[in-house]
């Protein structure tokens, strides 16, 4: 199970923005690479740190996370809220350490006055899901229109920074003079650029290919829910590493289930006849039909609860119900024949309402939905 991003970084659910940054930076600080040269333990440390700063620092992210927990980020076929590597955390979140390129003033390395790795740019798809898809969890298979290196390209050390991916400048100030680094402009701090490249390719020698990605989605996922195929965006040029896939989760509307959170309702009608009687009635669930039993004697207004017939929870937490929803239907037009025998009963005992403790009202049925 994986660790609470608020423990990881020493906070509580009710930190403000600035108090997460704080914790982050002082972890981050604590568990640098440079600080802990050779401890595979401390870099560990260092990634979760920043895994839970990216998402408890964007206010979207938290929300999701604090409702879903990481099944809001992690499912089965690569989604991932983290899984970030050096590069990623110091493209994304240099700026926290103080320093002008990315590092920590007194350390060198990944961030300080290296060439860093080009991240390719993301791409966000929709995919529409049925009920019964949401609830039992899919594989699907998208065509993806995403930016691949063209085949043939090749680069060579950039020429103004010489392959460092980074221009020094120094500076007289009234402290005396200082040296600040900043990512090179020809070659965004990669430390290449484009030497040859198909006629056919882009600037960055890029091209536009189609491409069937497999996407794994996980049973119990919430419309508007955003995952994460890493490695499935735009490549980039050079060394550099792809983008990530991004995957809007809508549900599709169900023409007689209704959705609600992980349970799901069905509106039953039933005849006089069959209210009066009794009956089988076949249902629809996310599993198929299934044949329940209406008892003699039903009133309007009864929820009958099948067990784990609803959604199963993102979270793991078990599967919701199917709540059957009674309706008896009162005929619009009677014959004669059928008025005659209404009109016998109107006096009769039998049919008089005689409600008992037991018949709750249609606020107190609701009430007990939801308790």
């Amino acid at each position: 199970m994986k660790e609470d991003y608020y423990d990881i970084l020493g906070i509580s659910k009710n930190a403000t923005a600035a108090e997460i940054k704080k914790a982050y930076r002082k972890k981050a600080i604590e568990h640098h690479p440079d600080k802990n040269p050779g401890d595979p333990k401390a870099e560990g440390m260092f990634k979760k740190a920043a895994e839970a700063y990216e998402v408890l620092s964007d206010p979207n992210k938290k929300a999701r996370y604090d409702q879903y927990g990481h099944q809001a980020f992690d499912g089965a076929g690569g989604f991932s809220g983290g899984g970030m590597n050096m590069e990623d955390i110091f493209s994304q979140f240099g700026d926290i350490f103080g320093g002008g390129g990315g590092g920590f003033s007194g350390f060198s390395g990944f961030g300080g006055g290296g060439q860093r790795r080009m991240k390719g740019s993301n791409l966000r798809i929709r995919v529409v899901l049925t009920l019964e898809e949401v609830a039992n969890g899919v594989e699907k298979k998208i065509k993806v229109k995403r930016k691949k290196l063209a085949h043939g390209t090749t680069y060579k050390t950039c020429s103004t920074c010489h392959g460092s991916g980074q221009i020094m400048r120094i500076t007289n100030t009234i402290l005396g003079r200082m040296q600040t680094s900043s990512p090179c402009n020809t070659c965004g701090g990669s430390g290449q650029i484009i030497d040859k490249k198909p006629a056919n390719a882009d600037a960055d020698g890029m091209l536009l290919t189609e491409e069937t990605v497999s996407i794994k989605i996980p049973a119990g996922v919430v419309d508007g829910m955003q995952l994460k195929v890493s490695g499935k965006g735009n490549e980039a040029p050079g060394n550099g590493i792809p983008g990530d896939l991004l995957v809007a989760i809508e549900e599709k509307v169900h023409e007689t289930l209704q959705r609600e959170g992980d349970n799901l309702h069905y509106d039953l009608y039933v005849s006089f006849s069959e209210a009066a009687l009794g009956a089988s009635k076949e249902i629809d669930t996310v599993s198929g039909k299934v044949r329940i039993k209406i008892e003699e004697g039903v009133q309007s207004g009864k929820i009958l609860r099948l067990r784990n017939k609803g959604i199963p929870s993102i979270n793991g937490y078990g599967t919701g119900d199917l709540l059957v929803h009674i309706n008896v239907w009162t005929p619009k037009t009677l014959s004669k024949e059928q008025k005659d025998f209404f009109e016998k009963m109107a006096n009769d005992s039998n049919f008089q309402p005689k409600p008992q403790l037991e018949d709750k009202s249609f606020f107190e049925k609701v009430k007990d939905m939801f308790s």
